[in-house]
């Protein structure tokens, strides 16, 4: 390289440690750890091993019994586990100024609990796959479905993650979703409370919001946003029930958007494709938008024909 290149990039150095010096948020010096990311994720997929553990396995280990094999995963997700948690404790009030004794005792302490959830969460998850096979009828097995299907991979993550959030571990719970958001193009908030048998089925832009309740037998499909009517107030509405509650056996096709933290959809409830719901609806009720129509034109002669595809009006919740 000739002396004009090194003088050109000492240049640029000297630019940008300049431009660090502005005191904003992204020009923060980092003193203290902070959480790693990397580990974080690479502790889904061992939790996915321990989870599905004749499905995903662990090939750089060397175990002859399920025993041991489930031992060593224990004790390596415990240790980067724990790690992370007392890291991100740091970021709660209670422990700002605590001690490395404090923080790893509180860390441990949240570890052991989540660990123990783990058959808690294998039983919900037992749940959702059999849900899938059940609503969907292009689904060859069960296998399938475990390997390749977005929306279990989504819920997976989220329960685990969910199970973080309620032992009030800070940030670690929404980098694991946010993981799964970029992966499977599904946003569940760790926030978001699951019931059984819960079904995503394509996926693929669906939001689920912090504060949003799902019953159980829930069937979701792509594009379907569970959200809040407003977040104009931010920070303010911080702990608020911003999101809706989805009750026992709910449909909701493709499309539909339901908002509002006082929105409650009733049992037996089916949403069709793109409504748009801010309301409550009662139990066994069947939402559509009305008169839907669509126009065709046909070659060069300009005909149109009109056709309009609403249901009978007694079959629906008109929105």
């Amino acid at each position: 390289m000739s002396k004009q290149f090194d003088q050109r990039i000492q240049e640029l150095v000297e630019t940008l440690l300049q431009d660090y010096g502005k005191g904003r948020t992204i020009d923060a010096v980092i003193t203290k750890d902070r959480p790693d990311k990397d580990t974080v994720i690479d502790l889904i997929a061992k939790l996915q091993k321990v989870i599905f553990p004749g499905y995903f396995r662990v090939h750089s280990y060397h175990y002859y019994t399920v025993s041991n094999h489930v031992s060593t995963l224990f004790e390596d997700i415990f240790y980067h586990l724990h790690r992370q948690i007392a890291v991100v404790l740091r970021y709660l009030p209670a422990y700002h100024d605590a001690d490395a004794d404090q923080l790893n005792g509180k860390a441990e302490e949240i570890t052991f609990a989540f660990l123990a959830k783990i058959p808690q969460i294998r039983e919900l998850i037992e749940t959702d796959v059999q849900a899938t096979f059940d609503g969907d009828p292009a689904a060859f097995n069960m296998e399938e479905i475990i390997y390749s299907y977005p929306g279990l991979y989504a819920i997976f993550v989220n329960r685990i993650a969910h199970e973080l959030h309620l032992l009030g571990v800070p940030l670690i719970p929404r980098i694991m979703t946010e993981h799964a958001h970029s992966l499977t193009g599904i946003d569940i908030h760790p926030g978001a409370a699951l019931g059984r048998y819960f079904f995503i089925d394509h996926g693929t832009g669906i939001v689920i919001g912090e504060t949003t309740e799902i019953g159980d037998n829930v069937k979701v499909y792509q594009g379907v946003t569970l959200g809040a009517l407003s977040t104009r107030g931010g920070q303010a509405l911080k702990s608020r029930k911003r999101h809706p509650t989805i009750c026992d056996n709910v449909t909701i096709y493709s499309g539909a958007s339901i908002l509002g933290g006082e929105t409650v959809i009733g049992k037996d409830v089916v949403i069709g494709a793109n409504a748009f719901i801010t309301s409550s609806v009662p139990d066994g009720a069947r939402v559509s938008i009305k008169n839907q129509e669509l126009r065709f034109r046909y070659g060069e002669t300009k005909q149109v024909q009109s056709r309009d595809f609403s249901q009978d009006d007694s079959w629906f919740y008109v929105i």
